[in-house]
């Protein structure tokens, strides 16, 4: 394969883009070659060629060669080309990748201004606005940041295929450090041959189905790649700029106010395979994890610190330390550093011993008693840190000691906080047998909501536990009373970070908060005597109907003297969950947004009625049609108050891997999620100019209309679940091997069972991406019928003013650039009903037209992506590498699906899923 063809107005700082790319599609092409035969790169070469003259000058002949071609592939054949596409979009994604990284530094040489979405850029803004000093530490002092991993049945990249992946990167970035030899330049080329090489040979896919702590380990390893060094860098950068800005900052460490979450081993909804033993061995996990790294860590620190009494002074603490330690080598006698690190390093294999059963890659010297806790292994470094500041050595603590004792902030002894979740139905039936076994004429499941509120605040007055060893309980509710009470096990073990948020699924009453409260009591991690809650209860918000009622829900909550004693316990903090996902698959995209804001308007306001401080935990997905999109303008875009310094973010599915696999890049995602949080905290651009009220009530109406529009077609036309199974890879999705968790809550194929991750990813492998825009072009026309006078003039100013409408209509224009109706009209072609299939398309394909027609006009676009260049050449540079693998899905689904099926069809399909999946990025 050779690669891209770029066009004429491709600026001179993206030629090394197309260069990088012309690289690695050489070799991909000549890999093919050598492991194929000359007649299947022939056939690759062939399809490349023609889609390329296809999609540059829309020749239908062309277009029908192309078709031809494809058709006539035997299934070896196909699997060969699929393979080829495929890979070459996961290349072309790490050349993306290297580009960016190319630019920033680029920029930073340059000496160009910070760029948006930079620390320096936040906090040059705040030193404009005038924010003092104070001001920001108070901000650092109770900011929380945190992305939340989590994983879900769409995720289709292989650790070992990310391995390669990475190695690319290295190699490609070794090639911008300046002149090569002409050997080190033959041996970087042969280095991406082998690595190139290696990915050909290794399979894209999995041959069985995923456990939940394979997906624990999968997750684990981005904390190698970049969590673990990348958060201490950030810190450590962030001190300095500060400290640069204004000396007073001399003698301050940042709080760790940049923390990672997980929701991989706790995440129960829906998932019957997350059970006590398998939380209990993913915290095990993460542990081992985070305690591998300390001892590397430090035993790399001990041959660093050399240091001579001889040469240098240390302190008293030092000496103490260092005559602690069970090292009594004579040759380090003179070495007080060395021997204070190994006593620690003896302590922490003690600790991981103890904890985890794990023992140091590198034995100990001696014998040593564990920590207790990760503040007593803090203390130590620090120790070390400050004998080195005092001794004329600050230069050599601010290196790996600097980075170590900051990771133990960070990571502690469990790494990241697991969240708990588990659907609001589950706790219901739970408490019902709890209580019908304590008192046979409670009905609980028959009361009314005041009925349940009041039964569930007299158990959170006693002590009095509801569970009896004698009482014979259902599997669900032991398995849910042994999940929480191996929650309680390991904070007791690890740390009270270890878990620190039980998340309610499905959250439509006070009842479902209360609920839960009542089963942590029984867990000892909610204790009424003393008033003290252990686990901040966040409700999810999850359905259209939800979101309108979760103002009021929590109004109510917070009205409860008892539970608000209590919040007291946590700070005075109550944390609310959003859900994206579900809302849009309920609503569509642009009520889901809108119902999403006004939620969180309201909310503001009852918490500050209530004086209590809220924190949103935002449930987004990679796509669009899950919330996706960029994190720095989806921050800044919330409604005024409603960040406050905190926020926590999930990070779902494939994007994980196209946001943290690469160290730079994501130590690049890491900064912008708290740069957008310190500026919508304490720059927040509508804080000063409130959102006009008429443009609330534009929005309103705007959302009625889109309502009614998304209603219609997805949950009132007959026959659009058949249609919706028939014409995309749902079904296929459901049987692939890459997620532990069934797509469809309970075993049926409606869509209101459905999970919303599914639903997005069939939509975007037809490349129709529905869940992004429809609804939009109805909801827009109704309205200018409506307002033919000013309509169109007043949602252009909402597009300029309101940072909201602007970031909900540029998210929709990546959407629709990605979409392809020619090619979602093949995936029609599927659906065996030809009236309904007629019917539906129809609608559809009209609507996407004016939702492009709308779009465009209010942007004063001319084209998609007019107003993101970079953007726009990369998906228009990939369609002719996507259009071939969506034209061979479709036609093996035709086999798949008739007599002529097998397990090489079988294979094929979700070849077409991974490299499709690869080409748009975001589509899950």
């Amino acid at each position: 394969m050779s690669a891209i063809v770029l066009t004429q107005e491709e600026p001179e700082k993206d030629l090394p883009l197309r260069d990088d790319i012309r690289l690695l599609g050489r070799i991909l092409g000549d890999t093919v070659r050598s492991q194929e035969g000359e007649a299947v790169f022939d056939i690759v070469e062939r399809i490349r060629q023609t889609s390329i003259r296809f999609h540059r000058d829309e020749d239908q002949g062309a277009r029908r060669e192309l078709e031809g071609i494809l058709n006539s592939l035997s299934p070896p054949q196909t699997a060969r080309v699929v393979r080829a596409y495929s890979f070459f979009s996961h290349l072309s994604n790490i050349a993306e990748d290297q580009h960016h990284i190319r630019r920033t530094r680029a920029h930073a040489l340059a000496g160009s201004a910070p760029r948006d979405g930079t620390m320096a850029h936040a906090l040059d803004e705040a030193r404009k606005a005038g924010v003092t000093t104070q001001q920001l530490q108070a901000f650092f002092e109770t900011a929380l940041v945190s992305p939340v991993l989590t994983a879900h049945p769409t995720e289709v990249q292989r650790k070992s295929i990310l391995t390669v992946q990475m190695d690319l990167a290295r190699l490609l970035a070794e090639r911008e450090r300046g002149p090569m030899t002409e050997e080190e330049e033959q041996a970087n080329l042969e280095g991406l041959q082998r690595s190139v090489l290696t990915l050909w040979q290794t399979s894209i896919l999995r041959w069985t189905k995923l456990a939940v702590t394979d997906e624990v380990a999968n997750g684990l390893t981005f904390y190698d790649y970049t969590f673990l060094r990348e958060m201490p860098r950030f810190y450590g950068a962030l001190e300095d700029q500060l400290r640069k800005m204004d000396p007073s900052w001399a003698t301050t460490e940042l709080p760790s106010f940049l923390r990672m979450g997980s929701w991989i081993g706790g995440d129960r909804d829906g998932n019957p395979f997350v059970v006590a033993p398998v939380l209990q061995q993913a915290l095990r996990m993460q542990s081992t994890r985070a305690l591998r790294f300390y001892l590397d860590e430090l035993h790399s620190l001990g041959a660093e610190l050399s240091l001579s009494t001889r040469v240098i002074a240390v302190s008293e603490p030092l000496r103490q330390l260092a005559e602690r330690s069970p090292d009594t080598s004579p040759h380090r006698n003179l070495e007080p550093y060395r021997r204070a690190i190994s006593g620690i390093y003896a302590r922490l294999a003690a600790t991981a011993r103890l904890l985890d059963g794990h023992e140091a890659e590198r034995h100990a010297l001696g014998d040593a008693p564990p920590y207790a806790t990760p503040a007593e292994l803090r203390a130590d470094l620090d120790i070390l840190d400050r004998s080195l500041t005092v001794n004329g050595s600050a230069a050599l603590a601010k290196g790996r000691l600097r980075s170590l004792r900051r990771a133990v902030a960070l990571f502690g002894f469990h790494l990241a906080s697991l969240d708990l979740r588990q659907n609001s139905d589950v706790h219901e039936r739970t408490v019902a047998e709890l209580l019908a076994f304590a008192d046979p004429d409670i009905r609980y499941t028959e009361l009314s909501e005041d009925e349940r509120i009041e039964r569930l605040l007299t158990e959170l007055q006693t002590n009095r536990p509801l569970a009896s060893n004698y009482a014979d309980y259902s599997d669900e509710t032991k398995s849910e009373l042994a999940i929480l009470r191996t929650a309680a096990e390991n904070r007791a073990r690890l740390g009270n970070d270890a878990v620190v948020n039980c998340v309610i699924s499905k959250t439509d009453g006070v009842s479902d908060i209360l609920e839960v409260a009542v089963l942590l009591k029984e867990a000892g991690l909610l204790r009424p005597k003393d008033g003290a809650l252990d686990l901040n209860i966040a409700p999810l918000f999850e359905t259209i109907g939800d979101l309108r009622n979760s103002a009021a829900t929590m109004d109510r909550l917070l009205s409860l003297p008892v539970y608000r004693r209590f919040i007291e316990s946590r700070g005075g903090l109550q944390e609310v969950m959003l859900g994206y996902s579900d809302s849009n698959k309920d609503g569509g995209f642009l009520t889901s947004g809108w119902e999403l804001y006004k939620a969180e308007i309201a909310l503001v306001e009852v918490f500050a009625r209530h004086k209590v401080r809220l924190r949103l935990f935002h449930g987004r997905g990679g796509s669009v049609g899950r919330g996706g999109g960029p994190s720095y303008q989806a921050i800044l875009a919330q409604p005024a108050g409603a960040v406050q310094g905190a926020i926590r973010i999930t990070e779902q599915g494939e994007v994980i891997a196209g946001k943290y696999s690469n160290a730079e890049v994501g130590r690049r995602n890491l900064e912008t999620l708290a740069a957008a949080t310190l500026e919508a905290t304490l720059l927040h651009p509508e804080a000063a100019a409130p959102c006009e009220e008429v443009f609330l009530a534009t929005m309103e109406e705007l959302s009625a209309h889109a309502f009614s529009a998304y209603r219609g077609l997805v949950y009132e036309t007959e026959g659009f679940e058949k249609y919706f199974w028939e014409s995309t890879v749902i079904g296929e999705i459901a049987n692939l091997n890459i997620g532990s968790r069934p797509a469809s809550r309970k075993k049926s194929t409606s869509i209101e069972d459905l999970r919303a991750i599914p639903w997005v990813f069939s939509w975007a492998q037809c490349r129709l991406m529905l869940p992004g825009w429809y609804g939009f072009g109805s909801a827009v026309k109704a309205w200018l019928a409506d307002h033919p006078d000013d309509g169109m003039e007043r949602l252009r100013t909402m597009h300029r003013d309101w940072g909201f409408f602007r970031t909900l209509l540029s998210n929709m224009d990546m959407v629709l650039a990605k979409s392809n109706i020619a090619i979602a009209s093949r995936y029609a072609e599927l659906v065996s009903d030809v009236a309904l299939r007629e019917a539906i398309f129809t609608r559809i394909r009209a609507e996407w037209q004016d939702s492009i027609d709308a779009l465009l006009a209010i942007s004063g676009q001319t084209a998609l992506l007019e107003s993101n260049p970079l953007l726009a050449r990369s998906i228009r540079n990939r369609f002719p590498y996507l259009d071939p693998l969506n034209h061979v899905q479709v036609e093996l689904l035709k086999r798949h699906r008739s007599s002529d099926s097998g397990e090489q069809i079988a294979r094929g399909i979700h070849l077409t899923i991974n490299g499709i999946a690869a080409g748009l990025r975001n589509s899950g």
